[in-house]
């Protein structure tokens, strides 16, 4: 008997085969190669940094919330009663940047955060939308209620109490591609009755809406989400044409 080859023919099948594939064990050794490198990675780096981990640790975390802030949510704080009572003065609302992105438009009834630049000041603008694109609204029916498309509205369940929906008469249709908004305190809000006779015809362009505000977070006791009220749930929609 050739032992010999018997031998070498064993040691041939213990070795990989020629056609690619690669052992547990090789696999691994690329992991914990790779591991390795990462770790080595950071290491260099917090030894880079004054403070070592705990300085990387609070520049990623930074990161993380900037691009938080830039992409998803957004902190915004009520600078005035113009949206009282629901919203107060130094409360703290999430908006939602993400809101109206994928096709989504602003909704009436929605609460949401704009660029006045340009339509009302140079600031940012917390309002409700009442009309959207095509809509005609009108103030006020016989019972001093706001109408959009002929519908009536009731806003009492949002509207600052003792406040009239509006002192100030208008009828307009809104352009496409742009808001009517106002105030839920009206007596205190400058909102788009007040900016009808400027560029804009105080409409807001939609492409101006940073986000919509879904949430109070602070302070802690005042901690609710902000709901679309069902007051325009029934409003039908715009007739498309149907004030030229």
């Amino acid at each position: 008997m050739n032992t010999e080859a018997q031998q070498t023919e064993r040691d041939r099948s213990s070795r990989p085969s020629d056609s690619g594939t690669t052992s547990d064990e090789e696999t691994s050794d690329t992991e914990g190669q790779e591991g390795r490198s990462r770790f080595a990675l950071v290491s260099r780096i917090t030894e880079w940094l004054p403070g070592g981990r705990i300085s990387l640790t609070l520049l990623v975390l930074l990161v993380f919330v900037l691009l938080l802030n830039t992409f998803v949510l957004r902190p915004f704080q009520i600078p005035s009663g113009s949206m009282e009572s629901g919203l107060r003065i130094g409360d703290r609302v999430l908006v939602n940047k993400l809101a109206y992105r994928f096709g989504a438009e602003p909704r009436r009834g929605d609460v949401v955060v704009f660029d006045g630049t340009g339509y009302f000041g140079d600031a940012d603008y917390i309002k409700r939308v009442v009309g959207v694109g095509g809509d005609h609204v009108v103030c006020c029916d016989k019972e001093g209620r706001i109408q959009v498309n002929g519908r009536s509205v009731d806003e009492s369940t949002f509207l600052y109490r003792g406040d009239s929906p509006s002192t100030v008469r208008f009828d307009v249709v809104v352009p496409d591609g742009t808001l009517f908004v106002l105030g839920d305190h009206r007596s205190d809000s400058s909102d788009s009755r007040d900016h009808l006779g400027s560029p804009g015809g105080g409409m807001i362009p939609v492409g101006e809406v940073i986000g919509r505000a879904d949430w109070i977070v602070w302070p802690t006791a005042h901690w609710t989400r902000l709901h679309r009220p069902d007051a325009y749930a029934r409003v039908p929609a715009a007739e498309v044409g149907a004030h030229g």
